[in-house]
């Protein structure tokens, strides 16, 4: 059996670290998801290769179930839905109502003329769009602990291009960009859809993660790094998850080794331990997949524990993968030096799906404010994964929502959104 890989990075065990400026070294951290959120981004599903053209019963599918995610999220925090401008927009803007507040300054709810809005308010933003999986194509939020890095470019609340239509509602206040818990700062990995795949589009979503960073009020700094969001997992304490089919990926980083990847990453999300693992599900690995997002296979619960998929069926190609999964994290450790402690979450019983292996995970939940939304597949399974996600997270409401639609066209709930940490 392979044995798992663990680099630590800060050989002085400072898990803040990453990046230098003109005045020294900055101190940052990517906090974990379940920390508080001050609001979460997603992106409204345009027609393409993925969800169909315009007007296809696949991509009103798709859109409801979007919409669906970010309604339920809104009863918890505000939510920021980008949409192709015009009719897209429009579209989003009924499927939303009448939690909705459009790029006109209008709102149906309660909320301050910056955005403050409490839970209950979904704003809708105009901006190009080539897809609608903003964990990928978003940027990575993180909290500086020293003043901003030299090459950031900080936002000063105005429109970041021609290109995105901001409301008044959403600029960036002074609490949005520095408090006492330090300055929010922004991540612009490099993308190019996922490897280069031959159906993707990037020439907008390459553009969307400082679009969002400046909307957000974030300092933002761009990466060589070809990287995505659904590629990472962090506790927040300086442990960071990730798999060799992704960030080795030849078409995403040709010529960077295992070693120019973690300093990178250490560098723009404050960690100082990574842990590698193989791959991810069999399924993403189709047309549509991300070669092996670690997001669908493993989450981190709180520092020291980690959740992993487990499929128990012997003839799915996912039953030795995620024995060697569990197996490799309970032989590593964390930043901290802690082993891990590691809790299965079984998969589905439905084991095939349009002809191939089922990839459906209940791994790829999302973590808000007071609340697990969680997908769900009309199995058999459902409950049990929804009790278990219970105790993990006792003191949050979990909500289901039919994940069906969004695996089919190759991701999951954690796929579609990006949590703006409060800081």
């Amino acid at each position: 059996m392979r044995s798992v890989i663990e680099t630590p990075g800060n050989v002085d065990g400072d898990t803040t670290g990453g990046g230098t400026t003109g005045g020294g070294p900055v101190r940052r951290r990517m906090p974990a998801e379940w920390e508080p959120h001050r609001r979460t981004w997603m992106a409204f599903p345009p027609p393409n290769a993925t969800f169909g053209p315009a007007d296809s019963p696949g991509l009103a599918e798709a859109r409801a179930v979007w919409a669906t995610v970010a309604t339920t999220i809104s009863r918890y925090e505000p939510v920021i839905l980008i949409a192709r401008p015009g009719a897209d927009a429009d579209a989003a803007r009924r499927l939303v109502a009448p939690t909705s507040r459009s790029a006109n300054g209008s709102r149906s709810r309660d909320g301050d003329a910056r955005g403050h809005a409490g839970p209950g308010a979904v704003t809708v933003v105009e901006h190009p769009l080539d897809d609608a999986w903003v964990r990928d194509t978003g940027p990575t939020f993180t909290v500086d602990l020293s003043p901003a890095p030299a090459d950031a470019r900080p936002s000063r609340g105005a429109a970041p291009s021609e290109d995105i239509r901001p409301s008044e509602d959403i600029r960036p206040s002074e609490g949005d960009r520095r408090t006492s818990s330090g300055t929010l700062g922004a991540v612009d990995w490099t993308f190019n859809g996922w490897g280069a795949q031959e159906w993707a589009s990037w020439t907008a979503d390459s553009r969307l993660a400082t679009a969002i960073a400046e909307l957000a009020g974030a300092a933002v700094r761009s990466s060589a790094l070809t990287n995505e969001g659904g590629g990472i997992a962090v506790d927040g304490a300086g442990t960071v998850l990730l798999t060799e089919t992704v960030q080795r990926d030849p078409q995403r980083n040709p010529g960077w080794d295992r070693a120019r990847i973690e300093t990178e990453l250490h560098a723009q999300l404050g960690t100082s331990r990574a842990v590698w693992l193989p791959r991810g599900l069999a399924r993403d690995y189709d047309r549509f997949g991300t070669r092996g997002h670690v997001d669908v296979v493993a989450a981190f619960v709180r520092p020291g524990l980690v959740a992993v998929h487990r499929q128990p069926d012997p003839a799915h190609p996912d039953h030795a993968t995620s024995r060697e999964l569990a197996a490799l994290l309970r032989a590593s450790r964390d930043a901290a030096g802690r082993p891990f402690e590691v809790v299965e979450i079984m998969a589905p019983s439905v084991t095939e799906v349009d002809g191939g292996p089922a990839g459906y995970s209940y791994l790829n939940y999302y973590v808000a404010n007071g609340v697990v939304v969680a997908g769900v597949f009309a199995d058999p399974h459902d409950s049990d994964a929804l009790d278990l996600l219970g105790r993990l997270y006792p003191s949050r409401r979990i909500e289901p929502v039919d994940a069906r639609v969004i695996f089919a066209h190759g991701g999951g709930v954690h796929c579609i959104t990006q949590q703006q940490p409060s800081c």
